[in-house]
């Protein structure tokens, strides 16, 4: 049985934007990205589910062309894809997220951030959550649902 999700997909995106602004200083860092975003949104939704940590958002997992997307996500950034902004109201909203939820968001951070935005949509095009969302790329804008991506991440990534 599935826990209700613990946070708001906004609130995971603000957190992944904070986390990024700390790691942009690293040598061959790749900057955060609407892309990278949605795909390391993706990734975490994954791995909470996987460890039987219930969901970490609720909004839906969309499969579009280019990987999973969290749609509410997508409108909140679309007019800036490479320039995703935090702003000082939103800043303590981070703190709403736990230490335990934080360190496992962290570990997907380190694991899938050092990626580029398109090593990341590759990967989620050919990994079976998507690949049967989309029937093999044929069908678009279905939901990938979330039985898919936990059987996916305990099996692959977990």
């Amino acid at each position: 049985m599935e826990h209700a999700a613990k946070y708001t997909a906004k609130q995971i995106a603000h957190w992944f934007i904070w986390r990024d602004k700390i790691a942009e200083d690293m040598e061959g860092w790749d900057p955060l990205s609407l892309l990278k975003l949605l795909k390391l949104m993706y990734y975490a939704e994954g791995s909470f589910l996987a460890t039987e940590c219930g969901s970490l958002f609720s909004e839906p997992i969309i499969a579009w062309r280019h990987g999973p997307v969290i749609k509410c996500v997508w409108d909140l950034y679309a007019d800036s894809p490479y320039s995703l902004p935090l702003s000082d109201d939103e800043k303590p909203q981070l703190n709403l997220i736990c230490k335990e939820d934080q360190d496992l968001v962290e570990d997907v951070f380190q694991t899938f951030g050092q990626l580029s935005a398109w090593k990341l949509r590759n990967m989620t095009l050919q990994e079976s959550p998507w690949i049967k969302a989309t029937n093999n790329g044929e069908i678009m804008n279905r939901e990938i649902k979330r039985e898919l991506i936990k059987a996916y991440f305990k099996e692959n990534y977990i």
